[in-house]
């Protein structure tokens, strides 16, 4: 049975983000990647030239994947402090339980230097950082928040929930009970809520 050019591209992705997230970017070759797929070498380089061109497809399918720009979108003109950031915490959460791999991605690729870390970043966690920075602004200037710096706040909120999302996916087996989104959220949203509430 012949696989269309569009399904295959899109299994390649898929087990290029398997692989490069549970072994990092230097450590897999183009002969594993074309096997996980079924496939031939000189077939998977009918459809990437590199295995620098195959992650740089991965990552540029991240930005998709997350669908956080209609999350963004959704969230844009929020004026419920408590609802931004419900919002925000659970779609992390959600996502990144659902896919663990990208978060293995996102920390090898920083731990390993990858020269596309910094892009991965963005993509992955610093996008929600600049949102909610651009979002507490907002807020403020309407008077719906007390002053703080918004971009430490943005930070370390959206670092919190990422450390969560990080303890329930890849850490769950190491640190006693284990804790579901719902309950992060309704402990920890709270907290945040409290300290900027005008």
């Amino acid at each position: 049975m012949k696989v269309e050019v569009g399904d295959r591209k899109a299994q390649i992705l898929r087990e290029a983000t398997r692989l490069f997230g549970q072994y990092g970017f230097d450590k897999v070759t183009i002969k594993q990647l074309a096997l996980a797929c079924g496939i031939t070498e000189p077939a998977l380089y009918r459809h990437y030239t590199s295995k620098e061109a195959i992650y740089d497809a991965v990552l540029n399918s991240l930005e998709e994947r997350l669908c956080s720009q209609a999350l963004f979108c959704r969230l844009e003109k929020e004026l419920d402090l408590e609802k931004l950031l419900k919002d925000i915490a659970a779609h992390v959460l959600e996502f990144f339980t659902v896919n663990r791999e990208l978060y293995r991605l996102l920390l090898f690729s920083a731990l390993c230097e990858h020269n596309q870390a910094g892009r991965v970043y963005q993509v992955v966690r610093g996008a929600y950082v600049d949102f909610l920075k651009a979002q507490l602004d907002r807020l403020f200037e309407r008077r719906l928040i007390v002053r703080k710096d918004n971009e430490i706040t943005a930070r370390c909120f959206v670092g919190m929930v990422f450390d969560c999302a990080l303890a329930i996916t890849l850490w769950k087996n190491f640190q006693g009970k284990a804790f579901t989104p719902e309950e992060v959220i309704a402990n920890n949203i709270p907290i945040y809520v409290r300290g900027l509430r005008v």
